[in-house]
């Protein structure tokens, strides 16, 4: 247990998930019709993930809770925590949920997004609750068939500041491929980032955000190369593609609307800027004055982004908590190269 984890902040985020990983409605569905049998609800169609508004959030809801209940397992809420896992992570609605995915249509369900975080959630449970993880395993698998897949035949990056961008599902996926030890994998999604993103330059940072961004494009470009390129590659690579202290300027963002689901995301804007420009100053070379830069605006985009936890509207607040805890546990950190 990391003594330096705000676990106050961590334990409000685990509140929102608590309040929404078994909450049905309302509910956002992106759904494959094959006919009129497929007319159903959400808790019909997944039983494991209906909750938290859509199925990405409700998969990434329940990886925070497996998060702190690993961490911290005698925290106030981890006994909560550990029991919404169980009454969801069963072998019987996992089943479920692999078997609409092998439906027709569907292949590209939740791809890349959600079908990241569920291997970021199978990451979390290895080696840590062996039945949880054994019960996953079938969505796993497809899962990693999915994404290594796509990565083989992604002709362009898709970079885009919300769900279908590129380099944060390939970030979170080599993640897990490389603590899965699974090698394969690993080296598709390297091999994909290098075709995808080592020729870039200039990286357009001064048109960001978009309105409804909550990812940085070219933040998230350089947190995956800096997993995926060796330190001294990397810091070649990061000067051509952002020269200069473009990236230590940016300021963090405010929510007209916190009822408007999509005016909604700069909250998680500010927080997944904050972890991926921590990440870049660390991965810079000691003595590069970035470094101190690019965390003092990570440090702003923090400050901002856990404000915005503070009695939230469920349009945020049904995803927030779990951007929050991927910040506050330093779950950005844990990726380690393949020997």
């Amino acid at each position: 247990m990391n003594a330096s984890v705000d676990w106050e902040a961590l334990e409000r985020a685990a509140r929102l998930a608590l309040d929404s990983v078994h909450r049905e409605y309302p509910n956002h569905i992106g759904h494959w019709m094959n006919g009129d049998a497929d007319a159903k609800t959400p808790r019909e169609f997944h039983p494991a993930f209906y909750g938290c508004f859509d199925w990405h959030s409700a998969v990434h809801g329940h990886w925070l809770l497996a998060r702190l209940a690993r961490l911290a397992p005698k925290r106030p809420l981890a006994a909560e925590a550990r029991a919404a896992l169980a009454k969801s992570l069963t072998v019987e609605n996992i089943a479920a949920e692999a078997a609409y995915r092998d439906a027709a249509g569907r292949s590209s369900f939740e791809r890349p997004y959600g079908t990241a975080w569920l291997l970021r959630l199978a990451q979390e449970l290895r080696g840590w609750q062996p039945a949880w993880a054994d019960a996953l395993e079938p969505l796993e698998t497809r899962c990693v068939k999915s994404l290594s897949d796509w990565a083989d035949k992604l002709p362009l990056p898709v970079r885009t500041g919300t769900h279908g961008q590129t380099a944060f599902a390939f970030g979170l996926s080599l993640d897990y491929a490389r603590a899965a030890l699974d090698s394969a994998f690993a080296r598709t999604l390297e091999d994909a980032s290098r075709r995808l993103f080592g020729a870039d330059r200039d990286g357009p940072i001064g048109y960001e955000p978009s309105g409804h961004d909550f990812l940085s494009p070219c933040l998230a470009e350089a947190d995956l190369m800096r997993r995926v390129l060796p330190a001294g590659e990397f810091a070649a690579w990061f000067d051509a593609f952002l020269p200069g202290d473009a990236a230590a300027t940016l300021e963090p963002g405010v929510v007209t609307d916190k009822s408007d689901g999509q005016l909604a995301h700069w909250d998680g804007l500010n927080l997944s800027r904050a972890w991926m420009l921590d990440a870049i100053a660390r991965a810079l070379p000691e003595g590069d004055a970035r470094r101190d830069s690019l965390a003092a605006a990570s440090t702003r985009h923090r400050k901002a982004g856990l404000a915005a936890l503070e009695n939230p509207h469920y349009m945020g607040g049904h995803w927030l908590g779990s951007f929050a805890a991927y910040l506050l546990t330093g779950a950005y950190l844990d990726s380690t190269a393949l020997p």
